[in-house]
């Protein structure tokens, strides 16, 4: 039987004999003595095999990368001057008595060490990628973490129940990764985007406290930290109010942290209005490292010369924001175009901008194309209110709101996350967690013309707001509190609606007719009816934050088999075609052949 793992030998087994297990991560011929590096998910221990025992020394010959050893050995201490203070094991090594190559391997086509590989190699060969020791790392760190939530929600009587896979398409969110019926012909289930209705009516069943770290799909775009299937912690209680929610999150939030990488989140989380996130960061999970805020200028711009900052005005949602950049002035000519061709990516046509050279000197203090077509009065009340100081460079947004907001958010992050960013105080590093609370009910959605839920079609409105749900859906605000993280959401959630005719109105609001609303949610509005109790959830992104914990770029990395963000597994080649026969079971015909890529 194996002693311990190979990564965990150490200076407490000196003169004990150990069997071992792992693959050969190096191999190295001294002139005489064959040193190899064996490997496991713990870490590395340094083989000796010495010439002494020949049958050792001519196995230990033909080893190569990756083969599978058993190594029986004696423990020693390395000679002075060969510790490697960087392995758990760097103080000793292992006089083989016995080597035994359990399985061979094919050449590997890339050096587990190397740290330049391309994310299509290494999801390609993901079973060799995984065995590297940054992936080991992650790995064991996801699953420290997903312990933490378990036992902490354990602790508070949270009870984990599992909730189906094949369930019913109710697409009011992202799109739905549909599953085709053998028995019922022409018939589909649905991947769950969240097992949300399901929780609720686990609320409805009487079991008060529900978690479950689940699988979810997502049929959208994918981006860094997206996935069509993704993991989330999925809790659920009753009885509670809003602010006992959040309380009991951030205290299981703060637990995690400081279980899983010894971190300790500030006590309390700062909260922020969802409105003033947006008017002040250009986004509802602002990144509070970064030391800038948006500015304000609509109301100073409606009879300005400058076309594009009057007819911006004149908008039914236009906005004239401001980004001031401190030291900005120095910036190139060249970093500012760079700058106007990136917010175009959000929407914008362009990236007006004013270089405050001189703030006493007025008109003649201030460099830009756009100075002679704004008034001294409205140049004074630019420089005030944005505080702008000299050396100082303000960059404009004007345009309907989103695309403002959209544009000037992205620009302030990559502003100060740049190496001109962090050189001049504009970026903190640390850990900056905030609630962000009373979303909007409903978007109005421009190419379907209705509202759609902000969130879900399932939150429940701001007190006082009810009555407002169809005739003024614009005013109406939710009891929606989202969990920001240095500019990530890692969770949502709200309190849900338990009566059925507020779910009724919600549903009339967002266009959706009784017949329609009894087709895709029937089963919801009937439990509804049934003494449903109040109650109210989030769900944490377990993917989200156990990349940020290990510093990884992308969610891939934390992820064991993941999809690139065209949806594809390399390592499997899924999706791929399916023969005939099943197709015919499933009563499906395809509209076109397939494209073989």
């Amino acid at each position: 039987m194996r002693t311990q793992y190979s990564g965990l030998i150490d200076d407490k087994y000196i003169g004990q004999t150990v069997t071992l297990y792992g693959w050969a991560h190096r191999r190295r011929d001294h002139g005489g003595v064959i040193f190899i590096d064996l490997r496991d998910r713990e870490g590395l221990v340094q083989i000796v095999c010495d010439p002494d025992r020949p049958e050792v020394f001519e196995t230990a010959d033909k080893v190569r990368n990756e083969f599978v050893l058993e190594v029986t050995g004696l423990v020693r201490a390395r000679p002075e001057g060969t510790r490697n203070e960087n392995l758990i094991s760097g103080a000793v090594e292992v006089l083989a008595q016995d080597l035994k190559i359990l399985n061979p391997s094919a050449p590997p086509p890339f050096l587990l060490d190397d740290e330049n590989l391309s994310e299509t190699t290494r999801l390609t060969y993901r079973v060799l990628d995984l065995r590297r020791l940054p992936m080991q790392r992650n790995m064991k760190l996801r699953y420290k973490a997903a312990m933490a939530f378990r036992r902490h929600l354990d602790e508070l009587g949270f009870i984990d129940i599992e909730t189906p896979m094949l369930t019913k398409s109710t697409p009011e969110g992202a799109r739905d990764y549909l599953v085709p019926s053998r028995v019922h012909d022409g018939q589909f289930y649905a991947l769950p985007q969240s097992p949300q209705l399901f929780k609720q009516m686990l609320m409805c069943a009487g079991f008060d406290r529900y978690y479950q770290i689940v699988k979810c799909f997502r049929d959208e775009d994918l981006r860094a930290d997206r996935q069509p299937e993704f993991t989330q912690v999925d809790i659920e209680t009753s009885f509670l109010n809003e602010l006992e929610i959040r309380d009991i999150m951030e205290n299981l939030i703060r637990h995690v942290f400081k279980e899983t990488i010894n971190v300790d989140l500030v006590n309390p989380f700062p909260v922020m209005l969802y409105n003033d996130a947006m008017n002040n960061y250009g986004s509802d999970k602002p990144d509070l490292r970064v030391k800038m805020k948006l500015t304000e200028l609509t109301d100073l711009m409606t009879n300005v010369d400058f076309k594009v900052f009057k007819s911006a005005t004149e908008l039914r949602d236009g906005r004239v924001i401001a980004l001031r950049v401190p030291h900005g002035a120095s910036m190139p000519r060249s970093e500012i175009d760079s700058y106007t061709e990136f917010v175009k990516i959000y929407g914008a046509k362009g990236l007006a901008y004013i270089k405050v050279n001189d703030v006493k000197a007025g008109r003649e203090g201030l460099q830009s194309p756009i100075v002679k077509n704004i008034s001294d009065e409205i140049l004074q009340a630019i420089i005030e209110r944005t505080s702008a100081q000299d050396g100082d460079v303000i960059f404009f947004g004007a345009d309907r709101k989103k695309i403002v907001f959209d544009s000037l958010g992205a620009l302030r992050l990559k502003v100060g996350h740049s190496e001109f960013g962090k050189s001049h105080g504009l970026f903190e590093e640390g850990w900056k967690p905030l609630w962000v609370v009373e979303f909007p009910m409903f978007e109005y959605d421009e190419e379907e013309e209705r509202w759609v839920a902000c969130h879900h079609p399932f939150t429940s409105p701001k007190d006082g707001d009810e009555d407002k749900l169809e005739s003024d859906p614009e005013n109406c605000y939710a009891k929606a509190y989202d969990m920001v993280l240095n500019g990530w959401e890692i969770g949502g959630g709200s309190i849900r609606i338990h009566k059925a005719d507020v779910q009724s109105k919600v549903f009339s609001a967002l266009k959706i007719g009784p017949e329609e609303a009894r087709q895709k949610f029937g089963f919801l509005l009937d439990v509804l009816q049934f003494g449903a109790p109040p109650h109210g959830g989030i769900a944490f992104g377990l993917d989200r934050i156990v990349t940020m914990m290990t510093g990884a770029d992308s969610i891939r990395d934390v992820i064991a088999f993941p999809k690139t963000q065209r949806a594809q597994c390399l390592l499997t080649q899924a999706p791929s075609p399916v023969d005939e026969k099943q197709l015919r079971e499933l009563h499906i015909r395809l509209r076109n052949e397939h494209k073989h890529e």
